[in-house]
């Protein structure tokens, strides 16, 4: 046997007596887990280290030492299917160098944690099994601090009706939070109904757009059900005007454009209500990158100057436009 093949049947061992199924002790998991530790065919495992890798490194690491040569469109099946898994089961942490990236962010990193790294210096020859009995014993307790360190690091919101959420972080899912703490009581006032929120990186099942959403309410209002991804990432209804309030967030993807306002207006022609299109950006900066994009008769509001808003023409300041 290879010392490539050897490694390769070892990091499967040890993910087998950790209690990871089948599908997270085949080939595919083996190979990340020798990358996470940082272990390459001639190393003795106590030379383990727990560098902080992106999927894209992990690949790298993957192809240059061991020459597997998984693809690009592979990294999502290595997060969704391994990765995620080896979150779960705390062989790894995510993001160690700061808890509060973005879930959705290019930058996220994996690593492994202490007690893991701790059971390899022992393998195959030291105590490394009686390691992992008492990794094992710890587990809930390791997975109720990793659970209570991530929701430390999440974004409390506030809804007008007294009702609270949490949004993971992220630059993007902060402009959400601003736009229901200082946009809305500045523009909508206390008539203001949250109808839907979108967390970008958050989701029941991980990476989906999970929200906060009022869907009969939408649909008194006649607005069909309409997908996740296609809903503005708020919206609010006014009450005392009403005025359906369609607002886009912007930190990397695009604004109210001509396209966007055309696409929501056909999907809203059942919609008994007039309809206010708003672009809001974090800051000034974010603004002028986009500005060319935005179509007329919307709104723009700008977190960092939140008492003002910016017109793009129309017949009035503020309000719904006829098409």
């Amino acid at each position: 046997m290879s010392k490539r093949e050897e490694k390769l049947v070892q990091a499967k061992e040890i993910l087998m007596a950790l209690g990871m199924p089948p599908a997270q002790f085949n080939d595919r998991s083996a190979w990340v887990f020798l990358a996470l530790a940082n272990i390459r065919p001639n190393d003795n495992w106590s030379n383990v280290q727990a560098p902080l890798l992106r999927t894209v490194e992990i690949m790298e690491f993957i192809r240059d030492e061991y020459g597997m040569d998984y693809k690009p469109n592979s990294r999502e099946t290595i997060r969704r299917q391994t990765l995620h898994q080896f979150e779960q089961a705390r062989i790894v942490d995510r993001n160690r160098d700061d808890p509060s990236r973005a879930t959705n962010s290019a930058y996220n990193n994996y690593s492994l944690n202490a007690p893991i790294v701790n059971i390899l210096k022992d393998f195959p020859n030291g105590r490394w099994l009686n390691k992992i009995n008492q990794y094992k014993n710890q587990l809930n307790n390791l997975q109720e601090m990793y659970q209570r360190k991530l929701e430390l690091n999440k974004i409390p919101v506030l809804l007008p009706n007294g009702d609270q959420i949490s949004l993971s972080p992220g630059r993007h899912n902060q402009l959400h939070a601003d736009i229901i703490h200082q946009f809305c009581p500045r523009f909508i006032g206390a008539g203001g109904v949250v109808l839907y929120v979108g967390d970008t990186a958050s989701s029941r099942n991980e990476g989906g757009k999970l929200m906060y959403l009022q869907g009969e309410y939408l649909q008194q209002l006649g607005v069909p059900p309409m997908s996740h991804e296609k809903l503005p990432d708020v919206v609010v209804y006014d009450q005392q005007r009403q005025w359906l309030f369609l607002i886009e967030a912007v930190t990397s993807h695009g604004p109210v454009s001509p396209k966007r306002w055309y696409e929501l207006e056909q999907a809203l022609v059942g919609c008994r209500v007039g309809r206010v299109y708003v672009t809001a950006f974090p800051d000034v900066v974010e603004f002028r990158r986009n500005a060319a994009d935005i179509a007329w008769e919307t709104e723009v509001w700008i977190a960092d100057k939140p008492d003002h808003m910016i017109h793009f023409n129309g017949d009035r300041f503020l309000g719904p436009h006829n098409p």
